[in-house]
């Protein structure tokens, strides 16, 4: 029997991106093949799994990990799926577990709730396994930190998105330099122009600065010469003390 293990299972509002303020249900996945210095997030899978008890009160229950996809539907189906907008299944990075996410996603799908993606864009192989299931893509543009770079997994998981609701984000900091942008800007005028890219400016951890606004609206101003769509729009939901 295939089975997953899961971090945790709750109801917030999408804080990033386009979508910013939809209801959404969250199936985060542990894991990720990166270590980026801003990251937030809990990524070590445990021997239980949290799980809300009433969606959207943070008051979670503990349920043994890893979990079957039988019984992670049956807990998906637990709570109110006409109150959200979409799955977010996210991470962690969810594309370690695609083979798993290949055989839950369609049966997801069947209960008539979209699924979106979260996540870093350098597994473009793993993708292409899920791709027929996805309904919108979050893609991370990781730019280059501690002598590494993702410019040609990206480009390979821009290809294989193709089709596809997509839209990018870029974690920007005050020390991000104009040269990673400008080829950021590249590689996505070289894909398709009209892909949506949020500049997010990083929320303050382990030392790093949000950018001054200048630079923010220098940024923009810079990635609007070559792109249709480029916004600004920081992490809402820790402004608003959301999970």
């Amino acid at each position: 029997m295939l089975r997953i293990p899961v971090i945790e299972i709750f109801s917030s509002i999408q804080g990033e991106g386009p979508y910013v303020g939809y209801r959404q249900l969250f199936l985060r996945l542990p894991g990720c093949n990166l270590a980026c210095p801003y990251c937030d997030t809990p990524v070590a899978a445990s021997s239980k799994l949290k799980i809300e008890r009433i969606s959207g009160s943070r008051d979670f229950e503990e349920i043994p990990n890893p979990v079957s996809l039988s019984d992670l539907l049956k807990l998906l189906q637990s709570f109110n799926l006409n109150l959200h907008h979409s799955l977010s299944v996210t991470g962690g990075e969810p594309l370690l577990w695609a083979e798993q996410l290949d055989q839950l996603l369609p049966r997801v799908r069947k209960l008539g709730l979209k699924i979106y993606l979260e996540t870093n864009g350098t597994l473009p192989g793993k993708l292409a396994l899920i791709l027929p299931w996805v309904d919108i893509i979050s893609m991370d543009i990781k730019l280059p930190y501690a002598e590494n770079n993702f410019w040609q997994a990206h480009q390979e998981f821009l290809r294989q998105a193709r089709g596809t609701k997509l839209f990018i984000k870029i974690v920007v900091d005050r020390e991000t330099d104009l040269a990673s942008l400008e080829q950021a800007r590249s590689m996505l005028k070289g894909e398709n122009k009209a892909i949506p890219v949020i500049l997010q400016p990083v929320t303050p951890v382990r030392g790093l600065r949000p950018p001054e606004p200048k630079q923010m609206l220098q940024w923009q101003e810079f990635m609007l010469k070559e792109l249709f769509s480029v916004r600004v729009i920081p992490q809402t939901h820790v402004y608003l003390g959301q999970l």
